[in-house]
């Protein structure tokens, strides 16, 4: 896998930031361990934020075994991420990162989701939660199939 992650951060970042970052990276890279090794025991991921395909009630996924779950429910069946942040607004322990994840997915498909992706870090700079808010049928609206 390519690693794409587009962002212009300076050296000094908030620590929900840097933790947003670690994630995106780990998540082009294709490294499902060094992912969730981020995550405090205890994280819950929400992603999208209410009910969808991966999470019918819309609870997230909870602790590491429900968040590698969900890795291998989504992220394990993506060729190639491609993370755009557009603007982060961090504040305490956490960071609003507003921008597009472009996926692109077997048969030559890309799908661009815009949102907003928010991370909650605890004081050991472990992610405690990410909440992703976009919409299914906008995203889905922008799948196309590309020239490989």
């Amino acid at each position: 896998m390519g690693v794409q992650v587009s962002w212009d951060t300076a050296a000094e970042q908030p620590p929900a930031r840097r933790a947003a970052f670690a994630s995106m990276t780990a998540v082009a890279a294709g490294d499902k361990e060094g992912w969730l090794a981020l995550f405090a025991a205890d994280a819950v991921v929400e992603d999208p934020v209410g009910p969808s395909m991966f999470d019918a009630e819309g609870k997230g996924h909870h602790g590491r075994e429900g968040i590698s779950a969900f890795w291998d429910m989504t992220i394990a069946n993506v060729e190639r991420f491609e993370f755009t942040i557009r603007d982060s607004h961090a504040g305490g322990d956490e960071v609003a990162n507003v921008g597009t994840i472009t996926t692109f997915l077997p048969g030559g498909y890309r799908v661009d989701t815009d949102g907003v992706f928010v991370y909650r870090v605890g004081e050991d700079g472990l992610i405690r939660s990410v909440r992703a808010f976009w919409e299914t049928e906008r995203a889905m609206a922008t799948a196309r199939q590309v020239a490989e």
